[in-house]
């Protein structure tokens, strides 16, 4: 095939496939647009998701009417002027290809006028052609319409998801923006109902906005700065001449599931950094359980020539500098923020925050951890009284043996081992447990390592699975519904499969656009905070469909509620309850593996252990 010169609309389209993936891109680059525009009041209108219709309005300054043709053009701007200046960019936008690329594949309609102008400018385009101008009353801002999200470009509208998940994308993006620009008022409207509405305020107000009352008013301040003579020695690292970060992070008592509430806006830019994840993690190094998540907002602020915005076609990744100054800044001041907040142990082993009321006990992780040595044995309940913290038991130790599955049903499809030896296990002495996380047992065959967390979800998921089976799923009704407000993301999720979280036993009422009351949770969830339990089996699903090969979305589903109701490392079990748990897992049809295949034991034989210390050969 020979070599030719493609024609402007197929370059143009190919162009914005590269910043315009779905409605949420637009809505991103419009609204950036009318940040750059400094307004002060953004307001976002969809329709199905924003593949019918997107607008934007805002009250910035305006594009004078001999300029709004210009801006359609490719690589139009007014952000740069030469190369020099990528390099010192503090606008959110500088490419000049988000209009004409949302113009390529939509028909869009432009009605804008500035200040000191009179009149105002429309201008229409379907397909990125020109079809009208004209002189228009209007106010001093922008308004821009866009319908028919890819209608030229069909292929494109395959890919795009439910339109309550695209809407969802959307919301989510607005609040990320409204913790980037506190001080705007920002609103969306979805099919006619307004779903997120910010005042505008100081940033807790935005957290507020986003979280509730509750949780906003517990977020610890975080402050730091590095750039003096001082930090060098602190550091070790070169500094820029000013760097700083200000925001807010949850105590420990107040965590997620996954990183998704992390957010960081470097100049005013919301951008996703593994580097700046890993330092906040690092943080909370021994104040939160494994698997859990703090929610963060931290603004990082330094020279623009310090970072480097243009590595990325959505402009969500950025590339630091000196990325070792600014992972030691945010870990440090994080850090510093939490130690001057630490909670003190009470007996019975809830923390007491000194600025508010704690939340979500029962995953905080248990006090006098981080003192406990490594290889810290119980063989009965006496930890529980040198620590002061009583665990709380998500199985039954009074309970017989998990019954063995009828001959012919399948209790465990397509999972395969990942250890050797699979089958039954053989009859287990409890011996102890190590690290608050492992029961030490010994079998006739020598040492049993078993991770009490895969164990009781192995032992959970067989019971769980045969009673869903049998349609006989038992379900803890609540003293009082629960209200529980959900992101737009775990909306989205929770409307889609609540016909299959109906049949496990939960019992969800829609109360309000992202409200939720919960009634009833299934009885393996009977001791588990109902409300943080489905905010981490909602975090589960969500990671779990990115997935594309996770078919079996029930069975995933029932995975998500073991996982939630298991036994967590960390906490503590008595002699009793480990052997319960044991004599349980010896019963399953497949105890080696948990329900995501993950090995529940490591096995030391006899033979091994006669090698290690020198008894043979």
């Amino acid at each position: 095939m020979p070599i030719v010169v493609l024609a402007e609309d197929v370059a143009a389209k190919i162009a914005a496939g590269e910043v315009i993936e779905r409605p949420v891109s637009v809505v991103k680059e419009l609204v950036e647009n009318a940040l750059d525009a400094e307004a002060t009041d953004i307001r976002v209108e969809i329709r199905e998701g924003g593949q019918r219709l997107i607008r934007v309005a805002d009250n910035g300054v305006g594009i004078p009417a001999v300029e709004v043709e210009t801006a359609f053009q490719r690589h139009a701007t007014s952000k740069v002027r030469e190369a020099e200046d990528l390099f010192h960019i503090r606008t959110l936008g500088f490419r000049g290809e988000a209009l004409p690329s949302i113009a390529a594949v939509s028909r869009v309609t432009l009605v804008t006028r500035t200040r000191d102008e009179t009149v105002g400018s429309r201008l229409r385009l379907e397909g990125g052609r020109l079809v009208e101008r004209a002189s228009v009353g209007a106010p001093a801002g922008t308004v821009l319409t866009v319908e028919n999200l890819f209608f030229n470009t069909p292929a494109r509208l395959k890919f795009l998801k439910s339109a309550t998940a695209e809407a969802g994308q959307v919301h989510t993006l607005l609040q990320h923006l409204a913790l980037a620009y506190p001080d705007v008022r920002l609103s969306l409207v979805s099919d006619g109902r307004t779903i997120f509405q910010h005042t505008g305020g100081d940033l807790r107000d935005s957290l507020t906005t986003i979280y509730g009352v509750e949780v906003g008013r517990q977020m610890i301040g975080v402050e730091g700065e590095a750039g003096g003579e001082d930090d060098l020695d602190t550091l070790e690292v070169a500094v820029t001449p000013r760097l700083t970060v200000q925001g807010f992070v949850s105590p420990p008592a107040v965590s997620r599931a996954n990183r998704a509430h992390m957010t960081f806006i470097v100049n005013g830019r919301w951008v996703q950094d593994r580097s700046l994840n890993v330092a906040v993690t690092e943080a909370y190094h021994t104040l939160l359980m494994v698997g859990r998540f703090p929610i963060s907002v931290l603004h990082i602020t330094l020279a623009p020539e310090e970072v480097d915005v243009n590595v990325h076609p959505a402009k969500a990744e950025i590339r630091f500098r000196d990325g070792r100054a600014v992972f030691s800044l945010v870990q440090q001041a994080v850090r510093s923020a939490l130690l001057r907040h630490a909670p003190v142990p009470q007996f019975g082993g809830s923390p007491v925050w000194d600025d508010a009321e704690t939340v979500d006990r029962g995953q905080w992780f248990m006090p006098g951890a981080a003192a406990t040595p490594p290889l810290a044995w119980t063989q009965n309940d006496q930890t529980d009284e040198q620590t002061g913290w009583t665990g709380r038991m998500a199985f039954d130790t009074t309970a017989s043996p998990a019954a063995a599955p009828a001959a012919g049903q399948a209790v465990e499809p397509s999972l395969p081992l990942t250890t050797a030896g699979g089958g039954k296990l053989p009859m287990l002495r409890v011996l102890g447990q190590v690290g608050q996380a492992y029961i030490i047992a010994e079998g006739p065959d020598g040492l049993y390592l078993i991770d009490q967390h895969a164990a009781h979800e192995r032992v959970l998921y067989e019971e769980f699975l045969q009673a869903h089976a049998r349609s006989e799923v038992g379900r803890q009704a609540l003293l009082s519904p629960l209200p529980l407000d959900l992101t737009p993301g775990e909306a989205a999720l929770l409307g889609e499969q609540a016909e299959r979280l109906d049949h496990l036993g939960f019992s969800l009422e829609p109360f309000g656009p992202q409200t939720v009351l919960v009634r009833a949770v299934p009885t393996i969830l009977r001791q588990a905070d109902p409300r943080q339990a489905i905010r981490d089996i909602l975090a589960q699903m969500g990671e779990g469909r990115r997935n594309p090969l996770e078919a079996d979305i029930e069975a995933a589903l029932l995975r998500a509620v073991c996982k939630t109701a298991a036994t967590k490392a960390g906490q503590t079990l008595s002699m009793t309850e480990m052997q319960a748990l044991i004599r349980q897992l010896e019963a399953s049809s497949s105890p080696r593996t948990c329900p995501h295949g993950r090995p529940t034991m490591i096995h030391l034989s006899a033979g091994f252990l006669a090698r290690e210390f020198g008894r043979l050969g």
